[in-house]
């Protein structure tokens, strides 16, 4: 297996590089947040990386860092989710967003994915939660920020103004001041 490529950029597009490791140029296919990471073409940079093998392709998908891979490879482990909706995932979350959203059991935010409907949030969240460690039982900080995230959608607001008010509210407390708060934040923001 490929797990990390150190090498110069030789290449770089919205969602694959090309580096360049002893003179042997590998096309890795990456998320735009990757790409935004690294430096310029002809530059050095390090990539970790995971080799999917199917019998028709051998693909390399790589990452900015190790976490990263590691979602990426629990995600592919999953039922139904391919290295490209994987990818796609990784686009649009990151990993501790990730974790969040299935701690939270956060659907909405998952649908935002492309690729995913309501259904395949649901299953995936559940199938997420033993392989990222997350607590069997929702937590009392979890119901919150579900109630909180629903409370905000019927307001009206869009699903990337919630996540983002989100991570900056604690929901330790009674869920009436954790969406004072958030409300605060997204007043705030206008």
């Amino acid at each position: 297996m490929i797990g990390r490529l150190r090498g110069d950029i030789a290449e770089k597009t919205a969602d694959y590089v090309q580096i360049d490791v002893g003179g042997v140029g590998y096309d890795v296919a990456v998320t735009p947040r990757t790409v935004a990471t690294l430096p310029a073409v002809g530059q050095p940079a390090v990539l970790h990386t995971h080799l999917h093998v199917r019998e028709d392709v051998m693909a390399l998908y790589g990452f900015a860092g190790a976490d990263e891979r590691d979602i990426f490879q629990i995600l592919i482990g999953v039922s139904g989710v391919g290295p490209k909706l994987a990818l796609a995932i990784l686009a649009t979350l990151s990993p501790d967003d990730l974790r969040q959203l299935v701690l939270s059991e956060d659907v909405s935010a998952l649908t935002a994915v492309p690729g995913i409907g309501q259904r395949s949030a649901q299953k995936l969240i559940l199938e997420l939660r033993p392989k990222l460690d997350v607590p069997d039982s929702p937590l009392q900080a979890g119901t919150a920020v579900a109630e909180v995230r629903e409370a905000l959608e019927s307001l009206g607001y869009q699903s990337a103004e919630i996540r983002d008010v989100l991570r900056d509210v604690p929901v330790d407390g009674p869920v009436e001041e954790s969406l004072r708060q958030a409300l605060q934040e997204l007043g705030k923001q206008r």
